[in-house]
């Protein structure tokens, strides 16, 4: 469990609703993301040519000391409409993205477009500008709108981001600062080892065994149908636009299907176990198995192991991830001798030739293991 000190700690939890602008307020939603992507592509170019001629770089306060001036330009005018905060926002952005680079965490900063971006902004809650008035939402330059308030929530907001989908919807994900001990649930006091797999979701150390949904997959069709048709289409036609529209509506159905999925079984984990044992999987390296790389991308892995985290630090759940180089499907749990021919993945069951226990499920075996690992760590 986390110390007393950290339970001091504000925690910050995300809470996406969707929301409902009228016309004028859609019109100034997209004058926000245009000028954010103009801001963010104009200093991305300004730090570019400074390091090149002078070997200087431009920090976010010299940024967004030329921001200012930039509004005054006849070329970006149109920043005046923009939300002022969204594109302060732009400028941390682009320097935590370079600082990511200069420490290796990530690629260089790339420019950004309608086409290749998310179609959203992030504005701060300065002078309480952002709140809910009588079930609605009130936003800055935006005022107030319809909102969907399907669940509630106690804190003080933080940011909004407002985003729009590729079929047209809008939604609003509120960065709330809550009080850590108003979070932590009691669980179960379980404790559970995690094999993940592509034919089963995973297997835990119990011998219970979750079936992958293979989401993608059951769309497949739909959407080699629905991209062949748009391929014979002039883009950005009419035509064009509502083939794009059905195809979008495909791809926001499988990856709300898969949250939904994924949401439902890490919430029953975390509140069933205080101890959570998982594999750490290299899965960028993984996705590099062109045969599998689809597979792995639809069953989610990095998600699921994200929101495990992230949950067991709002209940109190330790979570243990194991090193990838852990030979946990070859170890028998029972007697620890290593069978280094069970690393023929074809092998399913085995028969420990060391103590000669029966019919050890590869996956089950693999997770108790995982488990007994974790809990060596956790005594030393």
């Amino acid at each position: 469990m986390s110390s007393k000190q950290d339970d001091k700690k504000p925690f910050y939890r995300g809470y996406k609703y969707r929301i409902y602008p009228n016309k004028a307020q859609q019109k100034l939603i997209e004058q926000t993301i245009n000028g954010c992507f103009a801001v963010y592509n104009y200093f991305l170019e300004v730090r570019e040519r400074l390091w090149e001629k002078q070997r200087q770089r431009l920090t976010y306060t010299q940024m967004a000391g030329r921001l200012s001036a930039l509004k005054k330009t006849s070329r970006f005018s149109f920043l005046k409409e923009a939300d002022s905060m969204a594109l302060q926002e732009v400028l941390r952005d682009l320097d935590t993205a370079f600082e990511n680079f200069l420490r290796k965490r990530a690629n260089y900063p790339r420019v950004k477009g309608k086409r290749g971006s998310k179609q959203k902004y992030r504005t701060r809650n300065q002078n309480h500008c952002i709140r809910i008035v009588d079930g609605k939402l009130r936003l800055p330059r935006l005022g107030l709108m319809r909102i969907k308030l399907h669940r509630s929530f106690e804190g003080r907001i933080c940011f909004a981001t407002i985003q729009k989908t590729a079929t047209g919807k809008y939604f609003v994900s509120l960065c709330v600062e809550q009080e850590r001990e108003l979070l932590q649930r009691s669980n179960r006091g379980g404790e559970v080892g995690i094999d993940v797999g592509l034919e089963d979701f995973y297997t835990d150390s119990n011998g219970d065994s979750t079936a992958n949904p293979h989401i993608l997959k059951k769309y497949q069709k739909q959407i080699a149908r629905e991209q062949s048709r748009l391929s014979r289409t002039t883009i950005n036609s009419r035509n064009w636009k509502k083939r794009y529209q059905r195809l979008a509506r495909i791809h926001e159905k499988i990856t709300n299907a898969r949250k939904d999925f994924l949401h439902k079984q890490s919430i029953q984990l975390v509140r069933e176990n205080e101890l959570i044992a998982v594999e750490y999987l290299k899965i960028k390296n993984m996705m590099t198995l062109h045969t599998l790389a689809k597979a792995i991308a639809d069953v989610s892995w990095r998600e699921f192991f994200w929101q495990l985290e992230y949950k067991g630090a709002m209940h109190g759940t330790k979570i243990i991830k194991i090193p990838t180089y852990f030979p946990s499907s070859q170890i028998c749990h029972v007697c620890g001798y290593i069978n280094y021919k069970v690393k023929n993945l074809s092998i399913r069951n085995w028969t420990c030739p060391h103590c000669h226990t029966e019919n050890l499920d590869r996956d089950t075996n693999a997770a108790i293991n995982i488990l007994a690992r974790a809990k060596k760590f956790l005594k030393n």
